[in-house]
């Protein structure tokens, strides 16, 4: 089987180094080459066949998402399966990388054995662009995690039920038993704080979780949380989703 083609792209010439370093010594992976800015990736990736990018997003000449844009643009040319290292958690970015074409998002710091595990992963991937996974930091926000999670499991951040819903998980991290009154303080919680009603924030949670489901990311939920807790036919309730998600990250205890 032939390795997987490499390149590295990082304006920080000691991250690219040591990235390249501990790549060179996997088996199965080639590094072919290393570049510190938008442009030199652009060239390498017109001029020689790569597998995957590893890029950062903020770079000199030319930023991680003007590459992204810029193979979008691409004829007659191997585009490389992206993954974008970054420290910037920002939901923003995280939506527009994504729709970029980034294959995972990836928060600085990181453990280098996920970065692999990501690459490896590269080989047996279909190119669809379905599965879109964003990687959680350790140690991250509350915030970031669920922003995290959310992506990878198709939840798109500019729908209202994104914001609701995060609100909701939050509320019931904080104080477990609020669960049990979700239409007598979850909902109105939320409402008060979006100044809306509490039957529209029920309804948005409602649509965000539809909206997961209408995308088929329902292996992306069991991936993440390491087991099979649905399936495409036993779509959860309001109140059964938030519970789900709040366990997770209860469990977890890394925010």
């Amino acid at each position: 089987m032939d390795p997987i083609r490499l390149l590295i792209v990082d304006d920080n010439q000691e991250a690219r180094f040591l990235l390249g370093e501990f790549f060179t010594k996997q088996d199965g992976i080639e590094v072919v080459a290393q570049a510190a800015n938008g442009l030199e990736a652009l060239s390498h990736i017109t001029h020689s066949s790569i597998d995957v990018m590893i890029m950062d997003i903020v770079m000199p000449q030319m930023d991680g998402f003007t590459v992204l844009q810029e193979m979008q643009k691409m004829k007659n040319v191997k585009i490389p399966y992206t993954i974008v290292t970054t420290a910037l958690s920002r939901d923003d970015f995280i939506h527009r990388a994504v729709s970029l074409g980034a294959k995972y998002y990836i928060v600085k710091p990181f453990d280098a054995s996920t970065l692999l595990q990501r690459v490896l992963e590269a080989r047996g991937n279909d190119d669809s662009g379905e599965y879109t996974l964003l990687q959680a930091q350790n140690g991250q926000s509350l915030d970031e995690r669920l922003s995290g999670l959310f992506l990878t499991i198709g939840i798109p951040a500019h729908i209202k039920g994104y914001n609701f819903l995060r609100e909701a998980v939050k509320m019931v991290v904080e104080k477990r038993d609020t669960i049990n009154r979700i239409t007598k303080d979850l909902y109105p919680g939320i409402a008060t704080i979006y100044h809306t009603s509490s039957s529209k924030v029920e309804r948005a949670i409602r649509h965000a979780i539809e909206v997961a489901w209408s995308r088929g990311r329902v292996e992306m939920l069991n991936k993440a949380f390491g087991c099979k807790v649905v399936t495409r036919e036993d779509k959860p309730t309001n109140g059964e989703f938030i519970a789900m998600i709040a366990d997770k990250i209860l469990c977890e205890k890394t925010y």
